[in-house]
Formats: structure tokens, sequence, C-alpha cells
């Protein structure tokens, strides 16, 4: 169906609730919202419209193109070089396409942002955004550079997360091709600092993302899913100093702060709580006088240790800071210091009725090809956090747009071309259905 046949399916489409759906073994269940009978069983043609079919398959071999020159430049979260490449290729896209285009920066961030906005003749406003950083060093596209084997693209960032850039712009251009303009304020934002938790880009994403009717959020998905709920993210901060002595000459006048840590550790192992979802794992020690090349032979006066914390409900984060502080008035060393301080660094883009219609929108639009995508939450954290505000009913935020893939952060990552032409019929349906009609 085209844009003449909106009125029945799309009413249809966006009328509908979603129901609790089973999540993959390696993701926590979170509740979903009852769902009225009636609103399941409404019946929804699945009736593809094929001209957007046909301009999504035959945007393929250009997206690859697209995808090959993105991964093949270096752009880790430091590489400012590289992430400056990367930003002037995805502005002047933008222009070409249309879009007022500004270049920002994302300070402390080595990169900028790329921020476009289209303008339209209707009354949404529309949020597309992913990032363009990796976690890869430079060199690594040379050593590792773009290629395709069967069906999958393999290369540093090829899922996480340029194929998802590449999905905007290719879904932007098909969009444009068919003359839609039906959204008030169409924005795109790019980002160069996700990888290292958005600290120059997450002010920018949180102003934007309230002005927004919908967020669309492009990470990639690891099979046919999208993603309505993610973690935050947290770093748990321990210290504990002493006082250095001679480790042969008179250890005995030492307060070894290593061995309070490592006390410490013990007796903090079990800050997360299973039943909400929480964890804390211990990742990072540290210890000696000059924590980078402690010399062996001096009592160590400082150590400190790094907790990686996950959590689906932001009040985590006070709970565990009162339990640490609670735990840690015990010591171990005599006349030793220990304090704890919880860091948080990405909140959780938590479950809600917003993002599971906007689920259920994709699956429907999933059945006009035959197929289906599944909502899942997610352990990991991403910007969806940010656009996410919580207690307000908009934006409705919906994660995992981007191209399939997996193996990511690692040399074996990998995205899914046949998952190319689907998810840019996907992003434009969407666009043309959000447009018109709200998500009820």
């Amino acid at each position: 169906m085209g844009n003449n046949g909106f009125h029945f399916g799309a009413a249809c489409l966006i009328g509908l609730a979603l129901g609790a759906s089973a999540p993959r073994a390696d993701v926590r269940e979170q509740p979903s919202a009852k769902v009225p009978e009636s609103a399941l069983s409404v019946s929804v043609p699945a009736q593809a419209d094929q001209t957007l079919l046909r301009a999504a398959q035959s945007s393929k071999p250009d997206f690859v193109r697209d995808l090959a020159t993105l991964v093949n430049i270096d752009s880790g979260t430091d590489d400012a070089s590289g992430l400056s490449q990367v930003s002037e290729f995805l502005a002047q896209r933008l222009t070409n396409l249309g879009a007022a285009v500004q270049i920002l920066p994302a300070k402390p961030a080595a990169g900028k942002m790329v921020h476009g906005t289209f303008q339209g003749t209707g009354s949404k406003n529309i949020l597309l955004m992913v990032h363009f950083d990796t976690v890869f060093g430079k060199g690594e596209a040379t050593r590792r550079p773009f290629k395709v084997e069967g069906n999958k693209a393999f290369g540093p960032g090829v899922a996480d997360a340029k194929g998802g850039v590449a999905i905007i712009l290719h879904a932007l251009k098909i969009a444009r091709q068919r003359g839609f303009k039906d959204y008030k304020t169409l924005a795109i934002l790019f980002n160069p600092d996700e990888e290292k938790s958005s600290l120059g880009s997450r002010d920018m994403i949180r102003t934007l993302s309230a002005k927004q009717d919908y967020v669309l959020s492009y990470e990639p998905p690891d099979a046919e899913r999208v993603i309505v709920a993610t973690n935050g993210i947290a770093y748990v901060h321990l210290d504990a100093e002493g006082r250095a002595a001679h480790a042969g000459l008179e250890p005995e006048k030492g307060r070894n702060a290593a061995i309070e840590l490592a006390g410490q550790l013990m007796q903090l192992n079990d800050l997360g709580d299973p039943a909400k979802g929480t964890t804390v794992n211990w990742t990072v020690i540290q210890s000696g006088e000059r924590l980078s090349m402690p010399p062996v032979n001096i009592i160590p006066e400082k150590a400190s240790a790094t907790a990686d914390m996950r959590m689906s409900d932001m009040s985590e984060i006070a709970r565990v800071q009162n339990d640490a502080n609670r735990i840690i008035r015990k010591k171990f060393v005599p006349d030793t210091k220990v304090s704890v301080r919880v860091e948080v660094r990405r909140p959780p883009f938590s479950r809600n009725p917003q993002s599971d219609r906007l689920a259920t929108l994709a699956n429907r639009i999933y059945e006009e090809l035959g197929r289906s995508i599944k909502p899942v939450p997610m352990r990991y954290g991403t910007d969806a956090g940010f656009a996410y505000h919580p207690g307000s009913a908009k934006p409705a935020v919906l994660e995992g747009l981007g191209i399939v893939g997996g193996g990511l952060h690692t040399s074996d990552e990998w995205a899914d071309l046949d998952s190319v032409a689907p998810r840019l019929y996907l992003t434009v349906r969407m666009l043309e259905l959000l447009a018109k009609r709200d998500v009820e």
C-alpha cells in the first residue's frame, strides 16, 4: 500500500497495543502492558507496498557501497581525524537530500555531531538517530577492510552502528523519491561518542528528543527484532587508602590498601539485585602509589577498583550507594580509609506502553512482507536512554531499527545484507504512517 492506501490499513496498524512476548534466553524479561482483546482482534491485510518494496530492494547495491565507504574510515571514539571524515560525509549526504545541516561540537568528545532537519507539511515531529563512532583503534580499517562473504558484510563497525547510519540515509533517499513530506519536522542526529557514554552528545539528545512525537534509534539487533527497553549503565568506584612502607625493611609500619580493598571487594560482591535485574560486577583493580607501574617493594598506600553496574530502575543507584556505604564501615586493615561512589553513565530506556505500541506497528509492517519482528528488552545500554523521558507520553521511542548483525565489538562483527531491504521498507513505512496518525 502506498500513501493512497493509508486510511484503512494505517488506522488499524496504529490502533494496536502490544501483548507480552517471550524474550531471548540472554535478555531479562520485563512486564508488558495488558492488551485489550478488542485491540488484538483487529484484522490488518498483510499486503506489501510493492512500489516501496522494489525501491528498497533496488537500493541495496548503493547501500553496500556507502556501507563500505563508512566502514573503511577509522572512526574510533577518540579518532578526531576519522570522525571528522565521517561527519563531513554525513553532512554532505544530508545536504544533498535537502536537509538544513549543522555540524555541532560534542565536547569532550573528539568528534562532532551532525544534525539535519527537514521541514514538512504535517503536524508530527520525528527524530532518527544513531552513532557513527566505533570501539576500534586507528588502523583497524586497514587491517580489516570491508568485505562481503555470501549474505554477510564484515569490518569494524559494520553493524554497530555504521549499518544503522546507512539505513537512515537510504530510507531518507527513498522517502524523498516518494515525495514524502507529511511530517512537521524530520530531524536526524548522528553522534560521535556513544561508545564512551555519549558524554558530549547526551544533552543534545535529551533536548532534541523532548521536542519530538517519535524517536527511532538505529542500533543493530541480532535478529529480526526491535528493542523496547535497555539497561542503564553506572560505574561503582571503590577507593582504599592506607600507609606506604618499605616491603622488606619495615612492612609492619605500613597499612596495606590492597589488602583492605580485597576484603571490601569480597563483602561488596553481592550489591546486585537479581529480582530487579541489577548487576554489579567488579572488573578493574589497581594498587600502588603509582597505579600505572607500582613498585613491588612498597606496601601500597592506595588501591582502587571499578565495577560495571547495569540497572533498569534508576532508584537502584541510590540503593546501591546506600548499601555500599553501610557495608564499607567494616574494615579489614586498621587505620585505612575506604570510600565508594556510584557514577551514572547512561540512564535506562525503561519498558513503556508507547514503545510497545511502536513495536506492534513495526511487526504489522513486517507482516506486509510475510515476516514477523519481535520486541525484546536488552541488557546493554544505548542512547535511547537519553531520548526516553520517564513520566511523559512523548516522545515514543523505539530502538533496534538498524541492520541485523552480531559479533559487536569484536573482529568477527558482521551485518546481514539480507536485512537491508526489509529494514529500509520498515523505516519508510513507519515514517509515512507515524506522520499521519497518533499511536494510541
